[in-house]
């Protein structure tokens, strides 16, 4: 039987590009290849677009040709550039290892979608929301899901600290990995934090501090058929949590570890289960995220933020979710690339 022809996209323009990277070399390491032909498609941070032999950082494999994913359903695959003239490679499935702008946010989920190719994840509109932090709240709440409470920053707009209560986070409302995000204690910190989210978009979120664990749950399916990993539990010495952050993450976090399965009482494991659930519905997720939230002293679970393309690395929340659910990554792979071609088939 003919292997799957899958295409990894990884890399990207945005901030997230080598964490990508090291999330595609996962997913390179269990992918079964008895099944699938793999053709690593990365994306440099300026932008370019090459066919690897290897996830490698920002186009650092001398073997890496031009390459581009074609909008032209005829084509439903790549254009290679080889001896200055271009060849089409078929795809039966694109796999998006990808994090942040341009990846996460329903632009390359656009860009499959005109190419009609089946690809992992949500659609270009589930993207777009949850990416949003603050609209993915607004469709929560409409839901029944309780949120932070929250104000957006427009580009130009000014804003009053005398007006708020602290502590308060400050993040862009548009990124991913706590890049730009503080915490504000005092009203003399918050245009400095403003600006630093600004650096990361122009528009920014300013919400409420919500005092309880941060918790997770890993999600896998398609509506009606949704499967909940193991939750897990950030544990924190000091400061808040801020993914990704680290020069050697391999190594852990400074200030943090995740614990799994989370130490909660089972009833709350299953409310945050049918909650991260309830989430990923709502807001029309499909093949997989990562739902984080809040579990309050009250028992309340709280919505903080759906990750639609989650770290895939040796670290992260999501694999070690699943794995504690008895789903290894190799078979998340399968059922992430099964459930893209039966979405496509519908």
């Amino acid at each position: 039987m003919a292997r799957l022809r899958v295409g990894i996209i990884f890399g990207g323009c945005s901030e997230e590009h080598p964490v990508s990277v090291k999330s595609a070399q996962e997913v390179a390491r269990n992918l079964d290849i008895e099944k699938y032909e793999p053709f690593y498609i990365g994306i440099t941070k300026s932008g370019a677009w090459q066919l690897c032999d290897g996830p490698e950082p920002n186009g650092e494999n001398s073997s890496c040709r031009p390459v581009v994913l074609s909008p032209d359903r005829s084509v439903h695959g790549l254009l290679v550039l080889e001896q200055g003239r271009y060849r089409a490679i078929r795809l039966d499935v694109v796999v998006p290892v990808l994090h942040g702008k341009l990846g996460e946010d329903g632009a390359m989920q656009g860009l499959l979608e005109l190419s009609g190719i089946p690809y992992v994840g949500c659609d270009v509109q589930s993207s777009a929301l949850c990416m949003d932090k603050s609209l993915a709240y607004i469709v929560a709440r409409s839901a029944g899901i309780a949120t932070p409470n929250f104000r957006t920053v427009t580009a130009n707009e000014n804003i009053d600290p005398d007006r708020l209560t602290y502590p308060v986070f400050v993040k862009p409302a548009r990124s991913g990995s706590s890049f730009g995000v503080s915490k504000v204690s005092r009203k003399e910190e918050l245009l400095s934090a403003v600006e630093t989210a600004r650096q990361y978009d122009s528009k920014v979120l300013i919400e409420e501090a919500v005092v309880g664990r941060e918790i997770g749950c890993a999600i896998l399916g398609n509506d009606p058929d949704v499967v909940a990993g193991e939750v897990d539990q950030i544990a924190l010495s000091h400061g808040f949590f801020r993914i990704h952050q680290e020069k050697e993450p391999e190594s852990g976090s400074e200030n943090s570890t995740a614990i799994v399965p989370a130490d909660i009482p089972a009833e709350s494991r299953s409310l945050v289960q049918k909650t991260a659930m309830a989430v990923y519905r709502a807001l029309g997720c499909r093949g997989l995220s990562r739902v984080d939230m809040f579990l309050k002293g009250d028992g309340e679970v709280v919505l903080n933020e759906v990750n639609t393309l989650p770290g895939m690395t040796s670290y992260s929340r999501y694999p070690r979710m699943m794995a504690a659910a008895d789903l290894p990554l190799a078979e998340v792979i399968d059922r992430m690339v099964s459930l893209a071609l039966t979405e496509k088939s519908r």
